[in-house]
């Protein structure tokens, strides 16, 4: 019985915790339920100027590294490959929907130490600054391999200085 009650104890403890985390979550969904809809992953995208497997860190507003973008699964890190093509990036996230961003939506790439929780070496990992409707977001990744990151970093340079500004589409 000297044994049981305080297991019980920290099993409740435990459980008002979880309880508190799922409230937070709720709340944080509710909060962020003007993000818009995500761009359509092109049916067929053709051939990616460079791919490069590793991890997807997370999308957080933009300058607010602890404020995970949580609606349309945008807050959950994942194994991951990206994808960037002439028209666009491509995230195949697994055991989570694909993420693509238009080139026209990137506003920056830079290189960071960490985001979101995930912290690594001096300018381990990759974010790339863009805009979802009114948000300006930062989705952060980490290659897997070394080599692949000075790639991946070059292939997103050349993509957001040739892509067309977002309003430039219009002709106004």
């Amino acid at each position: 019985m000297d044994k049981i009650l305080p297991g019980l104890a920290m099993l409740a403890v435990v459980a008002v915790v979880f309880v508190l985390l799922g409230i937070g979550w709720r709340n944080r969904l509710k909060r962020q339920s003007d993000v818009e809809q995500l761009p359509e992953v092109p049916a067929a995208p053709g051939e990616p100027v460079t791919v490069a497997e590793g991890q997807y860190v997370a999308t957080t507003t933009a300058g607010d590294w602890l404020d995970r973008i949580a609606v349309h699964g945008l807050g959950i890190r994942t194994n991951s490959s990206v994808a960037v093509y002439p028209h666009g990036v491509l995230y195949e996230r697994s055991g989570a929907a694909a993420l693509y961003i238009p080139a026209a939506s990137l506003t920056e790439v830079r290189q960071e130490s960490g985001m979101a929780g995930k912290f690594v070496e001096k300018d381990g990992l990759l974010v790339l600054a863009w805009t979802l409707g009114a948000h300006a977001l930062d989705t952060g990744f980490r290659t897997r391999r070394a080599a692949d990151k000075d790639v991946l970093y070059q292939a997103l340079q050349q993509l957001i200085s040739s892509a067309p500004a977002a309003g430039a589409t219009s002709g106004k």
